[in-house]
Protein backbone atom coordinates (compact mmCIF):
# COMPACT_ATOMS: atom_id res chain seq x y z
CA UNK A 1 0.00 0.00 0.00
CA UNK A 2 0.89 3.25 -0.78
CA UNK A 3 1.00 6.95 0.31
CA UNK A 4 -0.12 8.17 -2.60
CA UNK A 5 -0.07 12.22 -1.67
CA UNK A 6 3.51 11.40 -0.11
CA UNK A 7 4.75 9.51 -2.67
CA UNK A 8 4.23 12.39 -5.37
CA UNK A 9 5.29 15.94 -3.31
CA UNK A 10 8.20 13.75 -1.07
CA UNK A 11 11.14 13.95 -3.57
CA UNK A 12 10.47 18.06 -3.94
CA UNK A 13 9.76 18.06 -0.23
CA UNK A 14 12.64 16.96 0.55
CA UNK A 15 14.66 19.12 -2.10
CA UNK A 16 13.80 21.73 -0.30
CA UNK A 17 14.12 21.40 3.01
CA UNK A 18 17.77 20.52 2.75
CA UNK A 19 17.78 23.78 0.92
CA UNK A 20 16.17 26.09 3.26
CA UNK A 21 16.81 23.97 6.48
CA UNK A 22 19.93 22.28 5.98
CA UNK A 23 17.82 18.94 6.49
CA UNK A 24 20.08 16.42 7.57
CA UNK A 25 18.32 12.59 8.34
CA UNK A 26 20.81 10.52 10.43
CA UNK A 27 20.02 6.41 11.03
CA UNK A 28 17.48 5.84 8.15
CA UNK A 29 18.15 2.26 8.00
CA UNK A 30 17.20 1.89 11.44
CA UNK A 31 13.39 2.55 9.61
CA UNK A 32 11.78 -0.91 9.15
CA UNK A 33 10.40 -1.00 6.21
CA UNK A 34 7.41 -3.68 7.63
CA UNK A 35 5.74 -4.52 10.88
CA UNK A 36 4.67 -2.47 13.78
CA UNK A 37 6.34 -0.02 14.64
CA UNK A 38 5.06 3.10 16.80
CA UNK A 39 7.22 5.83 15.93
CA UNK A 40 7.53 8.13 19.01
CA UNK A 41 9.32 11.99 17.66
CA UNK A 42 10.06 15.12 20.43
CA UNK A 43 7.47 17.50 19.00
CA UNK A 44 9.49 21.04 18.26
CA UNK A 45 7.22 22.47 14.97
CA UNK A 46 3.85 21.78 13.55
CA UNK A 47 6.16 20.87 10.03
CA UNK A 48 7.16 17.49 12.68
CA UNK A 49 5.17 15.30 10.95
CA UNK A 50 6.06 15.48 7.03
CA UNK A 51 9.78 15.86 8.01
CA UNK A 52 10.20 13.08 10.14
CA UNK A 53 8.23 11.06 7.15
CA UNK A 54 10.46 12.05 4.29
CA UNK A 55 13.02 8.81 4.30
CA UNK A 56 10.10 6.13 5.34
CA UNK A 57 8.81 4.25 2.45
CA UNK A 58 5.84 2.94 3.73
CA UNK A 59 2.41 4.64 4.90
CA UNK A 60 2.15 6.30 8.39
CA UNK A 61 -0.32 7.04 10.36
CA UNK A 62 -0.56 9.92 12.46
CA UNK A 63 -2.45 10.37 15.77
CA UNK A 64 -3.22 14.40 15.55
CA UNK A 65 -4.45 16.87 18.04
CA UNK A 66 -8.58 16.99 17.34
CA UNK A 67 -8.52 20.54 17.33
CA UNK A 68 -6.74 20.58 13.76
CA UNK A 69 -9.63 19.08 12.44
CA UNK A 70 -11.45 21.89 12.89
CA UNK A 71 -9.13 24.09 10.74
CA UNK A 72 -10.60 24.18 7.14
CA UNK A 73 -8.30 23.08 4.08
CA UNK A 74 -6.15 21.49 6.77
CA UNK A 75 -8.31 18.72 8.18
CA UNK A 76 -9.03 17.77 4.49
CA UNK A 77 -5.28 17.82 4.04
CA UNK A 78 -4.46 15.92 6.81
CA UNK A 79 -6.28 13.20 6.54
CA UNK A 80 -5.20 12.67 2.73
CA UNK A 81 -1.95 12.34 5.31
CA UNK A 82 -3.67 9.45 6.85
CA UNK A 83 -3.76 11.20 10.16
CA UNK A 84 -6.77 10.85 12.74
CA UNK A 85 -8.01 13.01 15.71
CA UNK A 86 -7.04 12.43 19.30
CA UNK A 87 -9.08 14.16 22.41
CA UNK A 88 -5.06 15.52 24.20
CA UNK A 89 -6.61 16.42 27.28
CA UNK A 90 -8.71 13.50 27.79
CA UNK A 91 -8.53 9.34 27.57
CA UNK A 92 -9.92 9.37 23.68
CA UNK A 93 -11.79 5.41 23.60
CA UNK A 94 -12.11 6.19 19.90
CA UNK A 95 -8.72 7.61 19.21
CA UNK A 96 -7.17 4.31 21.01
CA UNK A 97 -9.44 1.50 19.16
CA UNK A 98 -7.90 3.40 15.92
CA UNK A 99 -4.42 3.08 17.09
CA UNK A 100 -4.68 -0.56 18.04
CA UNK A 101 -6.36 -1.64 15.13
CA UNK A 102 -3.33 -0.07 12.81
CA UNK A 103 -0.52 -1.54 15.37
CA UNK A 104 -2.15 -4.66 15.11
CA UNK A 105 -2.30 -4.73 11.27
CA UNK A 106 0.88 -4.00 11.21
CA UNK A 107 1.16 -0.40 10.22
CA UNK A 108 3.38 2.62 11.10
CA UNK A 109 1.99 4.69 13.48
CA UNK A 110 2.76 8.65 14.55
CA UNK A 111 2.64 9.63 18.07
CA UNK A 112 4.33 12.81 19.76
CA UNK A 113 4.83 11.64 23.55
CA UNK A 114 5.12 14.98 24.56
CA UNK A 115 1.12 15.85 23.31
CA UNK A 116 2.27 19.25 22.16
CA UNK A 117 4.87 21.06 20.73
CA UNK A 118 7.97 22.04 23.42
CA UNK A 119 8.19 25.42 23.89
CA UNK A 120 11.51 26.04 24.49
CA UNK A 121 12.82 23.27 21.90
CA UNK A 122 14.04 20.87 25.05
CA UNK A 123 11.86 17.45 25.61
CA UNK A 124 9.39 17.73 28.19
CA UNK A 125 7.61 15.14 30.22
CA UNK A 126 6.30 11.73 28.26
CA UNK A 127 2.56 10.70 28.25
CA UNK A 128 2.64 7.21 28.68
CA UNK A 129 -0.77 6.26 25.80
CA UNK A 130 2.00 5.07 23.32
CA UNK A 131 3.88 3.35 25.23
CA UNK A 132 1.18 1.42 26.88
CA UNK A 133 0.22 0.30 23.28
CA UNK A 134 3.47 -0.87 22.49
CA UNK A 135 3.87 -3.19 25.51
CA UNK A 136 0.03 -4.27 25.04
CA UNK A 137 0.76 -5.10 21.51
CA UNK A 138 4.40 -6.50 22.02
CA UNK A 139 5.40 -3.78 19.63
CA UNK A 140 8.88 -2.39 18.94
CA UNK A 141 9.25 2.11 18.99
CA UNK A 142 11.36 3.96 17.24
CA UNK A 143 12.76 6.87 19.01
CA UNK A 144 13.25 9.98 16.71
CA UNK A 145 15.37 13.42 17.80
CA UNK A 146 14.82 16.74 16.26
CA UNK A 147 17.08 19.13 16.55
CA UNK A 148 17.22 22.70 15.18
CA UNK A 149 13.10 22.84 14.06
CA UNK A 150 12.30 24.93 17.08
CA UNK A 151 14.95 27.74 16.10
CA UNK A 152 13.79 27.67 12.32
CA UNK A 153 10.21 27.88 13.59
CA UNK A 154 9.76 28.84 17.45
CA UNK A 155 6.63 29.31 19.13
CA UNK A 156 4.36 33.18 17.88
CA UNK A 157 6.45 33.05 14.59
CA UNK A 158 3.74 32.23 11.69
CA UNK A 159 6.20 31.27 9.01
CA UNK A 160 9.72 29.35 9.40
CA UNK A 161 12.79 30.88 8.99
CA UNK A 162 15.91 29.36 7.33
CA UNK A 163 17.60 27.32 9.95
CA UNK A 164 19.83 24.20 10.36
CA UNK A 165 17.62 20.66 10.99
CA UNK A 166 18.76 17.28 12.02
CA UNK A 167 16.64 14.25 12.49
CA UNK A 168 18.06 11.05 14.21
CA UNK A 169 16.52 8.27 13.67
CA UNK A 170 17.71 5.49 16.68
CA UNK A 171 17.34 1.92 16.32
CA UNK A 172 14.02 0.23 17.88
CA UNK A 173 13.65 0.01 21.36
CA UNK A 174 11.39 -3.31 22.53
CA UNK A 175 9.46 -2.99 25.58
CA UNK A 176 10.70 -5.50 28.29
CA UNK A 177 9.17 -9.01 28.61
CA UNK A 178 7.62 -10.39 31.52
CA UNK A 179 7.29 -7.26 33.18
CA UNK A 180 4.32 -5.75 35.06
CA UNK A 181 2.68 -3.61 32.27
CA UNK A 182 2.43 -0.67 34.05
CA UNK A 183 5.68 -0.54 34.89
CA UNK A 184 6.90 -1.94 31.78
CA UNK A 185 5.11 1.22 29.95
CA UNK A 186 6.82 3.51 32.50
CA UNK A 187 10.55 2.17 32.04
CA UNK A 188 9.81 1.71 27.72
CA UNK A 189 9.02 5.88 28.10
CA UNK A 190 12.04 6.97 30.03
CA UNK A 191 14.56 4.86 28.08
CA UNK A 192 13.05 5.94 24.68
CA UNK A 193 13.19 9.56 26.26
CA UNK A 194 16.90 9.28 27.38
CA UNK A 195 17.23 7.90 23.92
CA UNK A 196 16.02 11.04 22.29
CA UNK A 197 17.32 13.65 24.84
CA UNK A 198 20.67 12.50 24.73
CA UNK A 199 21.10 13.46 21.40
CA UNK A 200 19.32 16.85 21.67
CA UNK A 201 20.94 17.76 24.25
CA UNK A 202 24.19 17.28 22.40
CA UNK A 203 22.73 19.46 19.87
CA UNK A 204 22.02 22.28 21.76
CA UNK A 205 25.34 22.41 23.96
CA UNK A 206 27.11 25.27 22.09
CA UNK A 207 30.53 24.29 21.65
CA UNK A 208 33.32 25.25 24.04
CA UNK A 209 35.77 28.83 23.59
CA UNK A 210 38.66 27.88 22.05
CA UNK A 211 42.03 28.07 24.50
CA UNK A 212 44.74 30.75 24.35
Amino acid sequence: MRTPVLDVFRPGFHRACRLYFGLELRGVSNIPVTGPVIITPNHQTYADPPLVTVPVRRPVHYMAWNELFAVPGLAWLIRRLRAFPVELESRDTRAVRAAIRLVKAGEALMIFPEGGRSPDGRVGDFKLGAFRLAVSLNAPVLPVTIAGAHDAWPHGQRLPRRGRVTITYHPLERPAPDADPRSAAQELADRTRAVITRVLETALTPPAPPRG
